[in-house]
C-alpha cells in the first residue's frame, strides 16, 4: 500500500473520531439548559473523554505492536460507533458521562494507532510532512466538530450532532475495514515483551523528554478550550454559533501549518519552528486573556492552533523514532502524556478562573507554552551524545 492510500484510509477514522471529540465544546451551555445541570459540570465532558483516551494508551499500544495496529483500529472504531449512537438518546447528565468515558478508551484506538502506522511505513526523512497530511483530516475534524457543530446544534439540538457524528463514524468503519482487509494478523500479547518495550523506551532519555514536554504543553494550550462557549455568553459575546467559530479558528491554524510545513522545514529547521509554536501560542493565550468578542478569540485561537501544530507536529515526528521496534507503545505512551495533560489542564483552568480571573489565568498558560518552547529547541536540536548525558 502506497503512503498516499494508506493516509487517505487513516484520515476517515481521524476526521471522524476527532469530530466526535470537538464537537461537545460548543455545546456546553445547549446540553447544561437541556439536562438541567450547570456549564461548569457539562465542560468536564472534555476531561471525561480525555482522562479514558490517556489512560487506555499504555494498554492499546503493546496490544497494537503484538496484535497488529489494523486489527485493533477496526474493534476500536466499532466500539465508539456504538458509543455515539447511544449518546443521541441519553436521558440525563450521567448517562453522557458514561458514554463520553467509553467513548474516550475507544476513540484511544484511533489517532495513535494511525501515527504509529505511519511511522511503520513511512520513511524518516518524509514522516513529518506525511504526519502533517495526516493531521489536515484531523484539524478539519477539529474545525468541523467546533465550527460546524455550534451551528448544527442551534437548528437540531445536539443530540442531532451526535447522530451526524454517528454517521460519519459509520463512514469512516466501512474505510478502515474495507482498506485493511487484508492486513495480516499480529503475534501474541505477552506481559514479559510489553515490559521489557516500556523498560528500554522509558530509560531512553530523549523519550522521557518528550513526554514531559507533550504533557505540559497540553495543559497549556488546552485548559482554555471548554470555557470558551460560557466566558462568551457570560460577557455577551456570543452563543454556541459563534463560540464554534472562535474554536474553529485554530483548526484554521493547524491548516495553515501544513500548508506551510514544508517550507518551515526547508528554511527554518526544528529549533525555530519550535521557538516560534511557543512565543506564537503564548501571544494567543494573552489575547484570550482580555475578554475580546468571538471575533477576536477566533483570530487568537487560530494564532494558537498555528502554534500548537509546529510544537505537537514536531513532538510526533521526533517519537515516531525513539522506539522503532515499539513504534505503537512509545505513541502510546506519549498520547498518554497528551491526554493526560489535557484533562488536568481543563481543571487547572477552572481553578485559575475562579481565583485569579480570565487574564491572570491565561497569562500563566502563556508563560507555560512559551517555556515549552524554549525547552524544546534547547533539548530536542542537541547532538546525541550531549541529550545522553
Amino acid at each position: 500500500m502506497s503512503p498516499r492510500s494508506l493516509i487517505l484510509i487513516l484520515a476517515a477514522s481521524g476526521f471522524a473520531s476527532t469530530f466526535s471529540s470537538r464537537a461537545v465544546e460548543p455545546m456546553v451551555g445547549i446540553i447544561a439548559r437541556d439536562l438541567q445541570s450547570s456549564p461548569q459540570t457539562i465542560a468536564l465532558l472534555s476531561a471525561a473523554f480525555a482522562l479514558p483516551f490517556a489512560f487506555i494508551q499504555p494498554v492499546l499500544g503493546p496490544v497494537g505492536d503484538a496484535l497488529g495496529k489494523e486489527r485493533v483500529m477496526k474493534v476500536a472504531l466499532v466500539f465508539l460507533f456504538l458509543t455515539l449512537a447511544g449518546s443521541i438518546f441519553a436521558p440525563n447528565v450521567e448517562t453522557l458521562f458514561t458514554l463520553r468515558i467509553i467513548a474516550g478508551v475507544a476513540a484511544g484506538g484511533a489517532v495513535p494507532l494511525s501515527i504509529a502506522l505511519i511511522g511503520d511505513r513511512v520513511e524518516v526523512d518524509q514522516r513529518q510532512v506525511a504526519l502533517s497530511r495526516f493531521l489536515v483530516a484531523v484539524i478539519v475534524g477539529q474545525l468541523a466538530g467546533s465550527a460546524i457543530a455550534g451551528l448544527l446544534a442551534e437548528m437540531a439540538g445536539w443530540r442531532g450532532v451526535f447522530g451526524i457524528s454517528t454517521l460519519m463514524m459509520a463512514g469512516a468503519l466501512a474505510a478502515t475495514f474495507l482498506g485493511f482487509r487484508g492486513a495480516l494478523p499480529g503475534g501474541r500479547l505477552e506481559a514479559r515483551k510489553v515490559m521489557q518495550r516500556y523498560g528500554d523506551i522509558l530509560s531512553n532519555p530523549r523519550a522521557l523528554t518528550l513526554f514531559g514536554l507533550v504533557f505540559v504543553e497540553a495543559i497549556a494550550i488546552f485548559g482554555i478550550f471548554p470555557y470558551v462557549a460560557p466566558l462568551l455568553e457570560e460577557r455577551g459575546g456570543g452563543g454556541p454559533a459563534q463560540a464554534g467559530f472562535a474554536i474553529g479558528g485554530f483548526a484554521v491554524g493547524g491548516l495553515v501549518y501544513s500548508a506551510l510545513v514544508t517550507w518551515m522545514l526547508r528554511r527554518l529547521g526544528i529549533g525555530r519552528i519550535l521557538l516560534g509554536g511557543g512565543f506564537f501560542a503564548g501571544a494567543a493565550l494573552v489575547v484570550l486573556g482580555l475578554g475580546g468578542d468571538w471575533k477576536l478569540d477566533a483570530a487568537a485561537l487560530l494564532l494558537m492552533g498555528l502554534g500548537f501544530y509546529m510544537l505537537h507536529n514536531t513532538f510526533q515526528a521526533q517519537v515516531t523514532e525513539v522506539a522503532p521496534g515499539a513504534r505503537a507503545s512509545a505513541v502510546a505512551l506519549h498520547a498518554f502524556s497528551f491526554f493526560c495533560g489535557q484533562a488536568l489542564g481543563v481543571v487547572l483552568m477552572g481553578l485559575g478562573l475562579r481565583t485569579i480571573g480570565l487574564t491572570g489565568a491565561t497569562f500563566v498558560a502563556a508563560l507555560i507554552i512559551v517555556g515549552v518552547g524554549l525547552t524544546a529547541s534547547f533539548f530536542l536540536t542537541r547532538p546525541a551524545a550531549q541529550r545522553a548525558r
